[in-house]
């Protein structure tokens, strides 16, 4: 990463795209994240994957835990 900082609000309607470039030289694989609010594209290119792994699997604990705060919340009386 370069030193770049992002931010945005994911939403129920926010897209996911993953566009492949098979360059024979440098091939790379783009991953767009797009909603009303929010526009991100990376670059993720050969020797990289790993990094997006890491990347999926932060997403994916994310999620755990939103879920864990979600139902804490709907459990406490209003």
């Amino acid at each position: 990463m370069n030193g770049l900082s992002v931010n945005g609000h994911l939403q129920v309607d926010t897209r996911i795209r993953v566009t492949p470039f098979p360059d024979r030289l440098r091939p790379f694989v783009s991953l767009r994240i797009e909603g009303e609010a929010i526009d991100i594209a990376l670059l993720v290119s050969s020797g990289s994957a790993d990094a997006l792994r890491a990347l999926a699997t932060a997403a994916t604990e994310a999620a755990a835990v939103l879920d864990t705060l979600t139902a804490e919340a709907t459990e406490v009386p209003a």
